[in-house]
């Protein structure tokens, strides 16, 4: 149960999706029963007639930020720079924290007037040859970098830019699509990923990576959802380079997960309170928000509201004090998302359920299909 390998599978390739379901509710749905060890088939509109009045749907209402830039070395070649939600330091304007990232802020966002601003931020950046401290990248727009250090795969910029840094990055930067989604950028896009990978309910930008059990909800689902009397709340985790971090140790609980900035109004956790007292349903949407509702849950599964930075990794073990069920994706093998899924279901009626999946030619990953565990 704790070891790394415990949670590998083979996938055929030909499995990950590389665009979603059109429309977005016409994906696969498959359901899990624990207590039974049940497997059923549907689509995931279908969640319109599993869903219970009463039941309460929490959402992780993050969205995505066009986060990967393009650029170039002073000497020429290539860089690409993915920025991560959790920008320094500015001379222009007021100063972004890590609870408080440049493009979570709202507003005229970072360097409001038509003068010059810097800020430091984490970054992954990828070029030919690993840069030198000091090096130079430029990108359009005039925006550019320098590279001031790194440790753990991260490299920490400082940016300099004219303007509203907000607008320009909306301009410039591109969707940070997972390496596993092919894109040939000498040709057209096969969908429009700014709108595909973006829940409908996206409102609070500063994810580096879309919850993507959210992807699957459309606007006309949440209605009958809502019509049926199925409560639905926001709250809000910015996923960032955490929550895809290699796990690189084998026995699994000496992992660290990377935090990520989160939070839970007041609003939001009364509500959820209020369901737990009247033994109502938590249904969570996606691994994120389950981190977010257990971090900030007490001993009686009760939640506080309050903002900082998630870092709790669930694993097999794991008491769940607030989820009753959860909606989720197809993960990576050796990934946390798939030990969190794994602890809540049993490891292995998760895998077995993993390689009907494959049987069925279920689509994986991101873009692809989706669970309901009770």
């Amino acid at each position: 149960m704790y070891l790394l390998s415990d949670y590998n599978y083979t996938l055929p390739e030909e499995l990950i999706a590389q665009v979603p379901a059109s429309p977005r509710d016409e994906s696969r749905l498959m359901v899990l029963e624990k207590k039974w060890q049940r497997v059923s088939h549907y689509h995931f509109a279908d969640i319109a007639r599993l869903l219970f009045p009463g039941d309460l749907l929490v959402v992780n209402n993050t969205g995505v930020v066009p986060a990967r830039l393009i650029g170039s070395k002073e000497t020429g070649g290539r860089v690409e720079v993915l920025l991560q939600a959790r920008p320094g330091a500015t001379e222009a304007g007021e100063c972004p924290t890590e609870k408080n990232p440049v493009w979570a802020r709202g507003g005229e966002g970072l360097g409001g007037g038509e003068g010059t601003g810097s800020f430091t931020c984490e970054c992954l950046v990828k070029t030919s040859k690993r840069p030198r401290i000091g090096s130079k990248f430029h990108f359009n727009g005039g925006l550019q970098a320098i590279l001031l250090g790194g440790t753990d795969g991260l490299c920490e910029l400082e940016f300099r830019f004219k303007g509203n840094f907000d607008r320009l990055l909306n301009r410039i930067g591109q969707i940070p699509l997972p390496p596993y989604i092919k894109r040939d950028e000498s040709k057209p896009p096969p969908c429009d990923d700014r709108v595909c990978y973006q829940t409908v309910y996206a409102e609070k930008k500063g994810a580096v990576a879309a919850p993507t059990a959210g992807l699957h909800f459309s606007d006309e689902l949440l209605d009958k959802l809502a019509e049926k009397g199925v409560e639905i709340v926001p709250i809000t985790l910015h996923v960032g380079y955490g929550t895809f971090l290699p796990v690189r140790v084998l026995d699994v609980r000496k992992h660290r997960m990377y935090p990520e900035v989160y939070e839970l109004t007041q609003e939001a956790a009364r509500a959820i309170n209020k369901a737990k007292n009247e033994g109502r349903r938590i249904v969570a949407v996606g691994t994120t928000t389950v981190r977010v509702l257990e971090f900030a849950s007490g001993p009686d599964g009760r939640v506080r509201a309050g903002s900082g930075e998630c870092d709790l990794f669930i694993y097999s073990g794991f008491e769940f004090r607030v989820i009753d069920a959860l909606i989720t994706n197809f993960h990576l093998p050796e990934t946390t998302l798939l030990m969190l899924v794994a602890a809540f279901a049993g490891r292995d009626f998760i895998l077995n359920a993993y390689q009907e999946a494959i049987r069925r030619r279920y689509r994986f990953y991101s873009y692809g299909d989706a669970m309901l565990m009770w």
